[in-house]
């Protein structure tokens, strides 16, 4: 059942995303998740359909699509019963260098992604000690000649031993000689090693990459520098104005992962109807229980309110208008709606929801993620109670 009231708007991307993952079925995913193994006929599939380039320039090679549509993209594969965490990060890392980048830069790496030669999966700004207060970052970027040696830690580095390309958050102004906190921050594009994450490549390199075992088999990294080197043309806008340029990009981000939030949302509904529909006990469909109907009924209005936000931010992104109060609501919103309606899917399930043949189980522990990253619902609170109410700032 096509249960978004707006699919119509974007239904060229909608079928061409869903044909696409029809080849990968419910047994691919399921053998992926029982091996914990990345999904790499499924990225090829897109990177060659073009739709991780999607936000790309046409002169570069690649699809021109607003934010609006690409959150269409994002929110058709996880409505799927797909996973767009496993490159994702290629389209909201993309926008702070189409925004902030030289021409040199753009010319160099954009039409090499476009083509699927290289990809750009990474975004490394969190840290162990400071988490999202990413004005206290502590890697360091020193300046040596007509390079930077990085020294530091970060933490939750996804897709790194599938990336060509990573954009890092490091201080190349210590934070004492700062006026402001969010002085002295810079942005770099990051040309990952080959075999990076062995352990030959990392002492040769000064990039060390240790996996994190996690709740939902997302590859996910701790990665550490010991005076690596980038060249200071992969340096991104001016040096000390990093900070701008990521939040900027972290808009984008928290707009696409509300998408893929609403696209989860949408399948665990349809998924619960349809089996509440079927299942039948007591010489009865168990839809027709209001005990079973109504949270049902509840999570899709949730879920409907949700995408509504989401295009209202996506909007205001692509009219390069400010969007923060926006970006952050859409995420709010759609990560909680997605949870709701993933608890609503598994007890209707019952106990096949904890079936792994199912696929409920799965999903709701992916989408369990989003209420905790990339950022939290009660930093968003505090962001929104902060910025929006003019609340006393709480830390």
């Amino acid at each position: 059942m096509d249960i978004n009231p707006r699919a119509h708007l974007h239904a060229d991307i909608r079928r061409s995303v869903r044909e696409l993952c029809r080849d990968f079925d419910s047994a691919y995913w399921q053998k992926l998740d029982e091996t914990a193994a990345y999904p790499d006929a499924f990225v090829a599939a897109l990177t060659q359909a073009g739709w991780l380039s999607a936000l790309i320039p046409e002169a570069y090679g690649g699809g021109e699509l607003s934010l609006v549509e690409a959150s269409v993209v994002l929110e058709e594969i996880n409505r799927s019963g797909a996973n767009s965490g496993a490159c994702h990060a290629q389209m909201y890392i993309m926008g702070t260098l189409l925004r902030h980048g030289s021409d040199e830069q753009k010319q160099r790496y954009l039409p090499a992604i476009a083509r699927g030669e290289l990809r750009l999966q990474s975004f490394a700004v969190t840290e162990p000690t400071t988490g999202t207060d990413t004005t206290s970052t502590r890697t360091l970027a020193e300046r040596d000649g007509d390079r930077y040696l990085i020294t530091g830690q970060k933490v939750w580095i996804s897709r790194m031993q599938h990336t060509d390309l990573m954009l890092l958050l490091a201080r190349t102004t210590p934070a004492a000689e700062c006026k402001k906190k969010t002085d002295g921050l810079s942005i770099f594009l990051v040309e990952v090693p080959q075999g990076a994450a062995t352990a030959d490549a990392a002492e040769r390199s000064g990039l060390t990459i240790r996996p994190i075992r996690n709740l939902v088999h997302h590859e996910t990294n701790e990665v550490f520098f010991d005076h690596f080197p980038v060249p200071a043309t992969n340096l991104i806008g001016a040096e000390g104005q990093g900070m701008r340029y990521i939040l900027d990009g972290m808009n984008a981000e928290r707009i696409l992962i509300a998408a893929e939030c609403i696209g989860d949302g949408y399948w665990f509904i349809d998924k619960a109807r349809r089996y509440a529909t079927d299942r039948r006990v007591f010489n009865r469909p168990i839809g027709q229980n209001q005990g079973v109907q109504f949270p049902i009924a509840r999570a899709y209005a949730n879920v409907m309110a949700a995408d509504l936000m989401r295009y209202e931010a996506a909007a205001l992104f692509d009219n390069q208008k400010p969007c923060g109060a926006a970006a952050n609501t859409a995420k709010l919103l759609a990560a909680d709606a997605s949870w709701e309606a993933a608890n609503v899917c598994l007890q209707t399930h019952g106990g096949f929801g904890f079936a792994a043949e199912f696929d409920v189980e799965r999903k709701f522990r992916e989408t369990k993620l989003y209420q905790v990253a990339p950022i939290s619902t009660n930093l968003i609170l505090s962001y929104l109670a902060e910025h929006v109410l003019e609340l006393p700032r709480s830390f």
